[in-house]
């Protein structure tokens, strides 16, 4: 995630237009967010990959603001492909379990999009477990100096000012 940015509250348990609002906010290239335009333009124009879905701009921005609720298992199945989540996150069909496992895998991809972060995260890959079990006791000194929280913020909290 950019400095300064904050990810979005999770939403396991809320409406469709609350699930696709935390993708939205989260699943993106580290440059800029998706908008509707541009996630209706990729599921529309590649047909062979999105089971041929027409969607608009306008009827994504339907669904995301909860003016539409109910769209086509069609729509739901490219929109789960494209944000890379299993359909039954949007439809708010996994168990509280699933959905989180779902979630923390979306905070972590946000979080890779920081480079630094992929480059510790990379440069760790092949180490033995107990080195691995070392540096991450070293990186909890560190946050511990830093007085931040043992673990960096999870989707929604506050992330403290030394983090932003």
């Amino acid at each position: 995630m950019a400095a300064g940015q904050e990810p979005a509250q999770p939403a396991a348990e809320g409406s469709l237009a609350e699930r696709l609002g935390y993708l939205f906010a989260n699943m993106h290239p580290a440059d800029a967010p998706y908008t509707n335009a541009h996630v209706a333009e990729a599921i529309s124009g590649n047909p062979a990959e999105y089971g041929g879905v027409g969607l608009t701009e306008q009827y994504l921005s339907m669904l995301r603001n909860g003016r539409r609720a109910n769209p086509s298992s069609d729509v739901l199945r490219a929109l789960a492909k494209f944000f890379g989540v299993p359909v039954g996150y949007l439809l708010g069909d996994l168990s509280q379990t699933q959905a989180e496992r779902v979630e923390d895998e979306v905070r972590f991809l946000a979080a890779m999009r920081d480079q630094r972060v992929r480059t510790i995260a990379l440069r760790s890959v092949g180490l033995p477990p107990e080195v691995q079990d070392s540096l991450t006791a070293i990186i909890g000194q560190f946050r511990q100096q830093m007085n931040l929280p043992p673990e960096p913020p999870g989707p929604g909290d506050e992330p403290p000012p030394g983090e932003r």
